[in-house]
């Protein structure tokens, strides 16, 4: 049994705080914008036809993807896991630093904002979400990882020699299920969607690495979703869904019918 005693908190100026969640944002946003252009270094030396984004292009992306996952990533969390509270205190909203943003509501920020640059740009929209796709576990990882050290989303009660007592939890010892995430739906991922993409020569269409991406994303989320708390104020729909698994049901869904179209206009062609 483990006592989790990390404090959210790197250096604090008084008015000023640097945390742990605010920089695994930032360094999320970082390392996987370098990691997209070595991938695009590598494809265009290997001819990769279903990638063909130029580094500068994708520079201008960044942007609005930054944009889409702190807006998106905080609205969603707001409509979706905690509306009555934020609608009460509004004020709230903006404290970003302390916590409380939504995977799948910063995925929906991601699509709006490629899809708005993929129009301005005339690009195709596959073409930069099948990048993203590849590098986006990267930041899943070390998100998942600041939820650990914030002591959030913590799992249900366990007896296993790693379980962990977290500060909010009531002295119970539960899955570090922030852990089993950032397992799963970040370096599991990470090796699997990389491998598909660039391996698998014959998955080399556009749009397949995002379709794989969600369907790969929701199945390890609905997984970790069963050793996850359920938030107090929510539990469970149904008495068995919870709300991350709803979403990745639904994502998941998505997932699938943009491998079906891809697949069924392969045939076609």
């Amino acid at each position: 049994m483990i006592i989790h005693n990390l404090d959210p908190v790197l250096v604090d100026f008084g008015l000023f705080q640097i945390r742990w969640y605010s920089l695994a944002y930032i360094f999320g946003i970082i390392l996987s914008w370098i990691y997209i252009n070595i991938i695009i270094k590598k494809i265009t030396k290997e001819k990769y036809s279903f990638i063909s984004i130029k580094s500068p292009q994708f520079d201008d992306l960044l942007t609005y993807l930054i944009l889409g996952i702190i807006f998106g990533g905080r609205l969603g969390y707001v409509l979706f896991y905690n509306f009555e509270y934020f609608s009460q205190n509004l004020l709230e909203i903006f404290k970003i630093w302390q916590g409380g943003m939504s995977f799948h509501g910063g995925l929906f920020g991601v699509i709006v904002s490629t899809l708005i640059y993929s129009k301005i740009t005339k690009n195709n929209f596959f073409r930069f979400t099948d990048l993203i796709c590849c590098a986006a576990p990267i930041g899943i990882f070390l998100g998942r990882i600041a939820n650990f050290i914030n002591g959030e989303l913590y799992g249900k009660f366990s007896t296993l020699p790693w379980s962990v007592i977290f500060p909010d939890s009531g002295n119970i010892p539960r899955h570090p299920s922030q852990i089993y995430e950032s397992i799963l739906e970040g370096i599991i991922l990470f090796i699997l969607i990389n491998f598909l993409a660039f391996k698998k020569k014959s998955l080399n269409t556009t749009g397949l690495t995002s379709g794989i991406f969600l369907v790969l994303y929701s199945t390890f989320r609905i997984i970790s979703e069963i050793f996850r708390e359920p938030d107090s104020h929510l539990g469970y729909f149904l008495n068995y869904f919870s709300m991350g698994t709803l979403l990745s049901l639904i994502t998941l869904f998505s997932g699938f019918l943009i491998i079906f179209f891809i697949k069924k206009d392969e045939k076609n062609n």
